[in-house]
């Protein structure tokens, strides 16, 4: 019997484990209820009275040891497991690619510094508007299709309360609020209750500006979006002003810049014109100064709105409005060079 304890001994000095997994098919091996050292409780009783005392501490310093020295292996592997030195644990577990600005966002910053260096300011206002900012203290009819559920998208159905369709809200709390001489430029997303398609969103992104002083003149605009459009698309661009409407001001007019791609010689994304147009603008209408409490007999002003989407499908050639807002990396990463 001590023979047999000796030799089982022996062997369980001599074990090694390569992980917590052959760890535990050694204990079970040697230390389970079936194992080899409990097994010898059974033989135990074979033992004579006289020798019993002398087996069984014998007995009990192999299940001890064994004990010990499965437990020793168990702790070595679990420390080697935790050793982290050498290893930086605020790194991700695989490589993550750094981002880049979004091209609305290139352009968009583009457009204010431009407008900064002409001594504008930026102003900023709510996405959630009401119907005086929107459209009554800048000259819409209450009978103006903008007015329409098709256009506008009206928050619980209540006619005063809305998102707004454009920046000029902006301006039109700026002018009720601060006394001229005013010159802001108003960045901000609108949305509009459109169908979406390829030319067509219910949300884009406008830059709208606003210069209100004392003889202010139809000039000032001009020589404003001449510097504005050869700051953006290059010193040759050339600009037209054709006569249009915006109940906002009068004479309004849009801005038609020489095609960037073919230099104004006609090509198909001009429609072989040789003009692309860009934005609106015109003087500000003296009925929106004095509703904002501005003496239009004293000053006078001119506004200018662009989208940020169109400004953004010139520099870049994108014909499809929706990938703005689509989130596809491979798209994205088109603009890394664009910073």
């Amino acid at each position: 019997m001590l023979d047999k304890i000796n030799s089982l001994k022996t062997e369980i000095e001599g074990l090694t484990a390569a992980n917590l997994d052959e760890v535990e098919v050694l204990r079970i091996k040697y230390l389970s209820k079936k194992g080899l050292v409990p097994a010898l409780m059974n033989d135990f009783r074979s033992v004579p009275a006289d020798q019993k005392r002398t087996v069984g501490q014998a007995i009990n310093d192999l299940k001890t040891m064994a004990t010990d020295k499965i437990n020793g292996l168990r702790e070595a592997l679990s420390s080697a497991a935790d050793d982290f030195s050498g290893v930086d644990l605020t790194r991700t577990p695989s490589p993550v690619k750094l981002g880049t600005r979004h091209p609305l966002s290139i352009v968009r910053e583009e457009i204010v510094s431009i407008f900064r260096r002409l001594g504008f300011n930026i102003a900023e206002g709510p996405e959630i508007e009401d119907d005086w900012h929107v459209f009554s203290a800048l000259n819409f009819a209450e009978d103006h299709p903008a007015r329409d559920m098709q256009d506008t998208f009206f928050i619980n159905r209540t006619p005063d309360v809305l998102l707004r369709t454009h920046t000029s809200s902006v301006q039109s709390r700026v002018m009720e609020t601060t006394q001229p001489p005013i010159r802001i430029i108003c960045p901000g997303r609108v949305y509009r209750n459109e169908a979406i398609s390829a030319r067509a969103h219910c949300f884009f992104h406008q830059v709208e500006a606003l210069y209100v002083d004392k003889d202010v003149t139809f000039a000032d605009l001009r020589q404003t979006l001449l510097y504005f459009a050869r700051e953006m698309f290059g010193s040759d661009t050339k600009i037209r002003l054709r006569p249009s409407f915006f109940p906002f001001t009068e004479p309004s007019a849009e801005m038609d810049i020489s095609c960037n791609l073919c230099g104004g010689k006609g090509c198909s994304f001009c429609k072989h014109t040789g003009w692309v147009e860009i934005l609106g603008c015109g003087m500000v209408d003296p009925n929106v100064l004095d509703a904002c409490g501005i003496d239009s007999k004293v000053y006078s002003g001119f506004a200018l709105g662009m989208g940020v989407e169109r400004i953004t499908n010139l520099k870049y050639q994108v014909k499809d409005l929706r990938m703005f807002s689509e989130n596809d990396t491979r798209f994205l990463e088109e603009f890394t060079a664009a910073h």
